[in-house]
């Protein structure tokens, strides 16, 4: 649901130690950390490094002082400037051995639990809503129509069909059903560890942030987290880095709250049943277990919608137990020549070529006789691989047939035996040139 104005206001940040709610030895640590980067700082310019409030710095800052970890050293302007004692400095450059980064303030884990479920996806779907989130592409209402109701149903979205046939595309648009911004925290605190959980290079920040929000959060579009075959068992669990002492959040706990697509499925190193084993009690019960390198075993929301793309034979990824978990599926296949020639429109407009009815017409010939079907892609690839070959000829920008004909010669795959004759006589003219 959409956070209002009056909840995005009470989520402003905490004005005392206590109501931050992280562990008082932790805040200490970061605070003196923050200090020892500096050298020498003012409260107010380490309270705004730690993401806090002035009145939370100035909290900390007097406990430190009080136990002689701390002092101060004259003003600037009305702000304490501060720098670690000898015993601080030791203190802090022994806790650094077990992690050096320097971090903002966490979120507790508790808190955080309640914002991502306060924020769980409540998406109204119609077809003319699903229309305008595809409006770039050509797509049959057929497609339209089951991508809709999938997305609304409970459980994944498994997306299977050919190569090229638009999978990742009609997957990554997924993110235009939602229309309000959510809040990820930069870091979560468990047990005293650190979770780093905000990445500005996977989440899209909103430009106008609330004046008032809590600085530990960063107000974003829903996150669409996308995976492919590079996807690993570990990148599902708290991944520790021993030098920074800070744990990163698995894929999953990124995309909370948004949609988190896994590409190329059954081509990672991880077998299907192996990643669907990880996800299928948090699929159903809505929560993930997770365990930092010391500590127990804790719980957090998974609260994301799960969508799986795969040109593979769905039946070769697993047996019927495997696809009954996956309850929506839609299958994308070739496209009609209609919306071929569509493509090949928008995409010889954009490559400033000239094309004709005919031209279109002997593409899809062309296409059909390859790979035994129309598939969007290849109109597209068509385009530039033949703006280029123009460039290069010098010759008009116009699909004919002799410049169609050239770009197939260089796109194709040839069959094995026509393969085996070029490579023999590559070999007989290597060996005349080496005479």
């Amino acid at each position: 649901m959409t956070l209002t104005v009056q909840q995005l206001d009470d989520l402003k940040a905490p004005a005392t130690l206590a109501e931050m709610g992280v562990p008082i030895g932790l805040a200490e640590d970061l605070f003196m950390r923050r200090v020892l980067t500096e050298r020498l700082t003012t409260v107010s310019k380490a309270a705004d490094a730690l993401a806090i409030s002035h009145a939370v710095g100035d909290e900390i800052a007097e406990s430190l002082r009080a136990k002689q970890l701390v002092e101060y050293q004259g003003v600037e302007g009305r702000d304490y400037r501060v720098a670690l004692t000898e015993l601080g400095l030791r203190t802090t450059t022994e806790r650094m051995k077990s992690g050096r980064h320097v971090a903002q303030m966490p979120v507790p884990l508790d808190h955080y639990r309640a914002i991502v479920n306060q924020q769980a996806a409540v998406v109204s779907l119609d077809r003319p809503k699903v229309k305008r989130a595809y409006s770039d592409l050509v797509l049959d209402d057929e497609i339209l129509d089951q991508i809709g109701p999938a997305f609304l149903s409970e459980g994944a979205i498994f997306l299977y069909g050919p190569p090229g046939t638009g999978k990742t595309s009609l997957a990554e648009r997924m993110g235009r059903f939602f229309d309000d911004p959510v809040l990820i925290p930069k870091f979560v605190e468990v047990d005293g560890q650190l979770i780093s959980v905000y990445d500005p290079s996977l989440h899209k920040a909103v430009e106008a942030q609330p004046p008032n929000i809590d600085p530990r959060f960063v107000l974003c579009e829903r996150p669409v987290i996308m995976v492919g075959g590079e996807l690993r068992l570990e990148m599902m669990d708290l991944q520790y880095d021993t030098i920074s002492g800070v744990n990163s959040a698995p894929i999953q706990m990124l995309a909370n709250n948004g949609i988190l697509i896994v590409d190329d499925f059954g081509r990672q190193v991880p077998t299907p049943d192996e990643i669907l084993n990880r996800w299928i009690v948090p699929l159903s019960r809505n929560i993930d277990y997770l365990k930092p390198n010391t500590g127990t075993k804790f719980t957090v929301p998974f609260e994301l919608k799960l969508v799986i793309s795969t040109n593979l034979d769905p039946n070769s990824l697993g047996d019927d137990a495997f696809l009954r978990r996956l309850r929506n599926k839609v299958y994308v296949g070739a496209c009609s020549e209609a919306a071929f020639n569509w493509i090949l429109a928008r995409a010889a407009d954009r490559e400033k070529l000239e094309a004709t009815a005919e031209s279109a017409a002997y593409l899809c010939g062309i296409t059909t006789n390859a790979l035994g079907e129309l598939r969007p892609y290849v109109a597209v690839d068509f385009c530039e691989l033949a703006a280029g070959i123009a460039r290069y000829d010098g010759v008009a920008p116009r699909l004919d047939k002799r410049l169609l004909d050239r770009v197939g010669s260089q796109y194709f795959v040839r069959s094995d035996m026509d393969l085996g004759v070029a490579r023999n006589s590559d070999e007989q003219i290597d060996h005349q040139l080496r005479k």
